[in-house]
């Protein structure tokens, strides 16, 4: 089922999730919708406050950039309850767009390796190393599971540059060619 993704200016977009447990209510079900509404929007990251859930699950897939990076080819993903326990010193800029802040790309510093902890689809525990691209969209979507939003990363002059875009989003005056969901103030 493709569900509607949160647009900037959402509460639920600036909270910090917590893990699930392990008897978490038709998980699978939840990370196939997950995958569906990304592919539908065209994305290749989704975390779920994007969907309006304070849980701690992103999806990835990044086998469209494996013209760009090999090692993307069949690298579809589902890190649940993830935490970055390591962050390599060196960094990379490169533009990144977000499916909950439509039409806006910037320029974004990243580590360029991370070591992650988190449990797959089948609740198994992973300890790993990610660089590169792949470091990149993952650091990307687990922001997400904080309460970062990619425009946190970029400078002053750069937020007051995009403000007046930012204001139309959060005021709903935004067309996407996917479902989504208006925070209306009351």
């Amino acid at each position: 089922m493709i569900l509607p993704i949160y647009l900037y200016g959402h509460p639920v977009l600036r909270k910090v999730t917590k893990d699930i447990s392990s008897d978490y209510p038709d998980l699978k079900i939840l990370l196939d919708n997950m995958f569906e509404t990304m592919y539908n929007a065209d994305g290749v990251g989704l975390a779920a406050p994007q969907i309006g859930l304070e849980d701690r699950i992103l999806v990835v897939d990044l086998s469209p950039y494996e013209e760009y990076d090999p090692s993307c080819a069949g690298f579809k993903k589902a890190f649940i309850n993830a935490h970055i326990i390591e962050r390599g010193e060196e960094e990379e800029i490169m533009e990144e767009g977000c499916l909950s802040i439509p039409h806006i790309h910037e320029k974004v510093p990243r580590s360029n390796r991370i070591r992650i902890q988190y449990l797959d689809e089948n609740l198994q525990p992973h300890d790993e190393v990610y660089e590169g691209y792949k470091a990149r969209v993952i650091q990307h979507e687990y922001d997400h599971l904080e309460g970062i939003m990619f425009v946190d990363h970029i400078s002053g002059i750069r937020k007051q540059l995009i403000r007046a875009k930012l204001n139309k989003i959060m005021s709903g005056n935004v067309n996407c060619s996917y479902k989504i969901k208006r925070h209306v103030k009351k």
